[in-house]
Formats: structure tokens, C-alpha cells, sequence
């Protein structure tokens, strides 16, 4: 079943940056597979990789996600909880689920303790941004903001707060530029 969701989600992720598209998800299914080893609660892993791969289209593509499940025929109440995990792995959402916890967990640490910063920086880069539109998107959405729910999750994302604010402060500094913010 894994399968055949994945190959039903692969176009819908094909015009999306390189930040965002199919190995997006594979960063995230290597953090959630480590992080089940480190959870003291019980998850269906299966809801939870099925929820990851209609992560990055839940909040556009919402029907055609359910129709296909429909199709496959997934029974509705888990379909309805695959939606409702898919949707708690987005960082404005506050899980309720074990499932759409850990994958909110797994989302926020997507590629180790450097990957927020430098995703920060490619993604603005793709996106047109300049640098100084984009250290203002660091200052703005990622210093001092986000957290993770698991014990492991805090403590890795501790360290990826560390990591991001030295080579925001370093930047900041090799640039000559005055930040917003001195965290």
C-alpha cells in the first residue's frame, strides 16, 4: 500500500523546488524511522509514512488524497486519521495524535542539526530571494521559533537551534550586516 501511495503522490511533488519535492520526504521517513527507536509511546508506523507522503499536498490536494485512498479502499476512519496525521505534521498544526506527532517531529528535524539554516538559505536562493531577504526570513520565522513534542525531538532540536543561531551570527558577521535580531 506504501508503494502505491508513493507512486501517487510523485507528480504532484515533481514541480515543487529541490527542498520540497520527493527527497523531502525521504529526509523526513530517515528522521521518523530513527525517532520510533527513541518514542516511549505506541504508533501505527504505517499511518504515520502514509500521512508523510501527502504531506507537502494535504492542504492543497486534499480531496484528490481522499479520493484515492477511497479508491485503493483504505476503510474511511483511516483515512480519516492518515488526513488528520498528514495535517498535524505541518508546523502551524499541534498534534493530537502519537502518529502525526513523531511525523511532526521527524518534519522539524528533516536533515540534521545544519539542514534548517542551509534549506533557509537554497530556498530563498530558488525562491529569488536575496540574502538579506533571506537572513530577514531567518530572523523572522526560525530564530528563537519552533519546538518538537518528543523528549529525543527537544533535544535534537536544541542542538539544531545551536547550530542554525552560530551560522546565522557568523553570516551576520562575515556579511558586515546589522541582524534584526541578536538572539
Amino acid at each position: 500500500m506504501l508503494q502505491q501511495i508513493r507512486n501517487f503522490v510523485q507528480p504532484f511533488y515533481q514541480s515543487k523546488d529541490i527542498m520540497h519535492d520527493m527527497s523531502h520526504l525521504d529526509r523526513i521517513k530517515i528522521v521518523l524511522n530513527d525517532l520510533a527507536n527513541h518514542v516511549d509511546f505506541s504508533f501505527d508506523k504505517n499511518i504515520a509514512e502514509a500521512a508523510l507522503y501527502f504531506h507537502g499536498i494535504i492542504y492543497s490536494d486534499e480531496e484528490k488524497v481522499i479520493q484515492f485512498l477511497n479508491k485503493t479502499g483504505v476503510e474511511k476512519d483511516k483515512i480519516d486519521f492518515i488526513v488528520k496525521a498528514a495535517w498535524e505534521s505541518q508546523k502551524e498544526h499541534q498534534p493530537t495524535t502519537n502518529e502525526g506527532l513523531i511525523l511532526y517531529d521527524a518534519h522539524m528535524l528533516e536533515g540534521g542539526k545544519n539542514f534548517e539554516i542551509i534549506k533557509s538559505l537554497i530556498t530563498g536562493s530558488v525562491r529569488g530571494q536575496s540574502l538579506e531577504e533571506t537572513m530577514v526570513y531567518i530572523e523572522t520565522h526560525l530564530l528563537e521559533k519552533g519546538h518538537c513534542y518528543t523528549e529525543e525531538g527537544k533535544r535534537r532540536y536544541e542542538e539544531m537551534k545551536r547550530t542554525t543561531l552560530k551560522i546565522y551570527r557568523e553570516l551576520n558577521e562575515g556579511l558586515g550586516r546589522n541582524p534584526i535580531t541578536q538572539s
